[in-house]
């Protein structure tokens, strides 16, 4: 799955983390029920949050949840998932920008794109998405004309763009597609007063996705030759992070003007992860839940030192877990799984991140594993946006003084 606002779970809270699978896996199955099967390719981060901004304006509605059957990105598990207009719009718009993405590819000759019968295939999907999209749009009430067209300016303006050319001018496509899906949900809501801030919230949030995903890929591109808007226009890094430092500000000075029911999820999307993505993008931060990097004990994780904290000291043989103390009762055992069931459930805890961030129950035989990123230990310290949620921070509920 593609999107800059990827969230790493050990960074929500239960009640959040379940929230946010739940529009996730809304939009996966929107469409799928929309569009068929295929169309869950196109799931994506970034578009969930169309969902979650709908929701947060109307707060959950009888009939908002539904319980979805076991899955192997959910480990074979059930859930509640999102269900609703904001879903599928979440879907339509989506379908949209993933056919923008495959047109982009195949105008880079990327890879296998660069075969003429490859490229022409992609072409033909890429239309069949853009008319899928455009029918659940006009159940919706939205047009995504509006994306498609701005889809194909990008396309002119990165031909003409050169040396000189200001960098906004390259991202301004994407900024009006994204500001128009923002803003829809206000409708959707039922709240057009949303609108206007909403859109200015999305335009920023496009201009980021176009910044972050440049930066990304200025490597790659510099040793394909594809194009990149930051060595096309002569735009040093350090420019691209002041526009995107703005941004970020600008999302925020937004959102305070947005009228939520419960914008809890929204926040710490747009405010803290949304700033998390720059810095990945920029190299400027990494996650610090690794063993032996976190502020909080010697050895940088949550808990006791290692070892057992309750054996026998010395010169105490009779204490827990001594020598002469009684051996602790057997484990009871617990089901495997086969072979086949448990590759797939790898599969779906490799691709959630499941297996490299909290814990996990191993997918053959369910026993408790502990991640590699295991604690919290960033969250507050880099906490700056936390005074919002009521409860403290969004991560762990310790209080953190912020001030937006």
């Amino acid at each position: 799955m593609f999107g800059i606002v990827r969230p790493c779970t050990h960074r929500l809270s239960e009640g959040l983390r379940v929230e946010w699978m739940a529009h996730l896996c809304g939009l996966c199955l929107a469409l799928r029920a929309d569009h068929g099967q295929f169309a869950r390719i196109v799931t994506n981060y970034d578009g969930l949050i169309v969902s979650v901004l709908t929701e947060a304006q109307t707060g959950l509605a009888p009939g908002g949840r539904r319980t979805a059957g076991p899955c192997p990105l959910r480990a074979m598990r059930t859930a509640p998932v999102a269900q609703g207009e904001g879903a599928r719009l979440a879907a339509a718009v989506s379908l949209v920008l993933a056919s923008a993405k495959v047109r982009d590819h195949v105008a880079d000759r990327d890879g296998l794109l660069a075969r003429r019968p490859v490229a022409a295939a992609a072409r033909r999907v890429a239309a069949g998405w853009d008319r899928a999209g455009a029918r659940t749009g006009a159940a919706l009430g939205f047009d995504t004309a509006l994306l498609v067209d701005a889809v194909d300016r990008q396309t002119g303006i990165e031909t003409l763009a050169g040396l000189g050319t200001p960098l906004l001018t390259v991202t301004e496509p994407t900024e009006t597609a994204t500001a128009a899906a923002f803003a829809h949900t206000a409708h959707l809501a039922g709240k057009p007063q949303n609108a206007a801030p909403l859109a200015e919230a999305g335009r920023l949030f496009g201009r980021l996705a176009h910044l972050l995903d440049a930066v990304e890929d200025r490597e790659a591109d510099a040793a394909s030759g594809a194009w990149n808007p930051l060595t096309a226009t002569g735009t040093p890094l350090a420019e691209a992070r002041r526009l995107c430092d703005d941004a970020l500000h600008g999302v925020r000075l937004a959102l305070r003007e947005v009228e939520f029911t419960d914008g809890k999820l929204v926040h710490v999307l747009l405010a803290h992860e949304l700033r998390r993505s720059v810095d990945r993008a920029f190299g400027t931060s990494s996650c610090s839940h690794q063993e032996g990097t976190g502020p909080l004990t010697p050895d940088g994780s949550f808990g006791p030192p290692p070892g057992n904290p309750y054996g026998a000291p010395p010169g105490n043989p009779y204490a827990p877990g001594g020598p002469g103390s009684p051996p602790p009762p057997p484990q009871p055992p617990r089901d495997r799984r086969g072979l086949i069931a448990g590759c797939l459930v790898w599969v779906g805890l490799a691709c959630t991140c499941q297996m490299c961030c909290g814990s996990f129950e191993d997918p053959w035989s369910r026993e408790r594993r502990q991640a590699p990123c295991q604690s919290c230990g960033d969250c507050c310290e880099a906490c700056s946006c936390c005074g919002d949620c009521g409860e403290g921070c969004c991560c762990c509920g310790e209080s953190c003084g912020c001030d937006c």
